[in-house]
């Protein structure tokens, strides 16, 4: 990629965050819209879990495949490939008769996702390579997910109650068009020097270990348990074969010598932990204040903002602290705030009074504001470039593989919780068990951030990028000679 300008590196950026904006603000706006949903086409909780989960299920299947796939033939035309499926996507959604169709049309709309934010947050690596802007960059990237947060409840909340759930699919489709007319101006096309081969085998394994794991998880309190036991085996033969497969092939789909670096590893289980945890606390609290306090969608959207609005403020916050003082306090913030916050409604029953929910609120927002800035910027930056999108895709996948465990886990516990009961009169105590593993996630972001964020830490990243590069040029010189 050519060296850009200070003021076309910012335009890149802002084309890039407009591509998350969409994403972000799909999976925002939907929580809110859920009861609507769950009235209009008859849907169970498992129905509401699945289609959440359809979305985040797929992204984390494909967000690798994009990622490789962007670096092997070019990241500008594999973006803006994503952004003509995504908003295609969109606009099928907002025209499913049923709730079946609803689900498939989500994988449409994830299809697309999956090309957008592993390949945006590669171009950005690329055009930012000083650390220090990268980091800022990183930051505002961030912010956008805070954005999302903050106008997703609101915007979503309006559109439900004046015009319908459909309308919250309509949002995309400017902001896809005008995000695919910029980047064909705009942004230029890079390739990494040697790009990986496809890995189908490894793909499907993923898909497999995904997609099983998830079902087991959804259908837990419903489905016999032979079925179960089936998919449960599925998943665990698929993360054997992959652990087995992976490492013999000379490029594979997940690169597992990624993991021998600890900021590396840990940044990939505080992403999985933290976004269960905002996967989970979304989906309580948008059952919570409608279904059993009865308030429409746009005022159950203003009781979030507290949570959305820490988001936003403290994501760019958190970047700068990572580009100036590294990820350790961001992380040390988040987990002390999300723990407190998932300890809050678990044991004090935080929901039932109005100062006490604002409370719970504004402290997950503040922790999950500084979460994903140091998840990023760990994740690319002990890396070489020219792998900066396997990287980022493997980043992107634990995110979005944590949302999916996350609305899955929580929407059984509290299916289990509540049985033939109405949520207005079994919620609090049912939802009792889902806040505690809301609290343990972000236990989990406070420690392992602490612990893989040392200089010893720091020593594995660094002998591990060496590596990586040594095994790229000794491969570059057989493939000369």
């Amino acid at each position: 990629m050519p060296e850009l300008s200070p003021r076309r590196r910012l335009l890149v950026l802002a084309i890039c965050c407009m591509s998350l904006l969409i994403v972000s603000l799909d999976n925002t706006v939907l929580n809110v819209a859920l009861p609507a949903l769950q009235r209009d086409l008859d849907a169970s909780t498992s129905g509401l879990q699945w289609t959440i989960d359809a979305y985040t299920l797929v992204l984390a299947s494909l967000l690798m495949l994009a990622g490789s796939t962007a670096d092997r033939i070019g990241r500008k035309r594999v973006f803006m490939a994503g952004l003509v499926v995504f908003t295609i996507g969109s606009a099928l959604c907002s025209l499913a008769p049923n709730l079946d169709a609803l689900i498939a049309f989500r994988m449409v709309q994830a299809v697309g996702g999956s090309m957008l934010n592993p390949v945006a947050m590669s171009i950005i690596t690329n055009t930012f390579t000083d650390p220090r802007e990268r980091a800022r960059a990183i930051g505002v990237w961030g912010a956008v997910v805070g954005i999302s947060m903050a106008a997703g409840p609101l915007v979503g909340g309006l559109l439900v109650e004046s015009v319908g759930w459909r309308s919250i699919f309509w949002v995309n489709l400017p902001v896809g068009l005008a995000a695919l007319l910029l980047t064909l101006r705009y942004v230029p096309e890079s390739r990494a020097a040697k790009p990986r081969r496809p890995d189908p085998i490894g793909q499907v394994l993923v898909i497999a270990l995904f997609g099983s794991l998830t079902y087991a998880i959804i259908e837990a309190p419903t489905a016999p348990a032979p079925e179960l036991l089936v998919f449960g085996g599925i998943a665990l033969t698929a993360l054997t074969a992959l652990l087995v497969y992976e490492p013999r092939r000379a490029e594979p789909l997940i690169d597992l010598r990624f993991f021998r670096s600890a900021p590396f590893s840990g940044a990939t289980v505080i992403a999985i932990s933290a976004f269960a945890a905002l996967g989970g606390f979304l989906f309580l609290s948008t059952l919570y204040l409608q279904n059993v306090r009865g308030l429409d969608a746009l005022h159950a959207g203003l009781w979030m903002l507290p949570m959305a609005a820490l988001c936003f403020v403290c994501a760019p916050l958190a970047g700068r602290v990572v580009g100036s003082r590294g990820p350790r306090l961001p992380l040390l913030i988040a987990g002390v705030a999300m723990t407190t916050s998932g300890v809050l409604f678990a044991a004090f029953e935080a929901e039932t009074g109005n100062a006490t929910l604002v409370l719970g609120y504004v402290l997950f927002g503040l922790g999950f504001g500084f979460v994903n800035a140091p998840i990023t910027n760990t994740a690319v930056s002990g890396m070489p470039r020219a792998q900066a999108g396997v990287a980022a895709a493997v980043a992107s996948t634990s995110r979005q593989l944590g949302q999916t465990l996350g609305v899955a886990v929580v929407g059984a516990v509290l299916a289990s919780g509540v049985g033939a009961s109405s949520y207005r009169d079994a919620f609090v105590t049912a939802a009792r068990p889902a806040w505690w593993i809301v609290a343990a996630c972000g236990l989990a972001v406070l420690v392992v951030g602490l612990v893989t964020s040392g200089a010893w830490a720091r020593r594995t990243a660094e002998r591990t990028a060496e590596r990586l590069e040594s095994a790229e040029v000794r491969e570059a010189s057989r493939v000369s000679a």
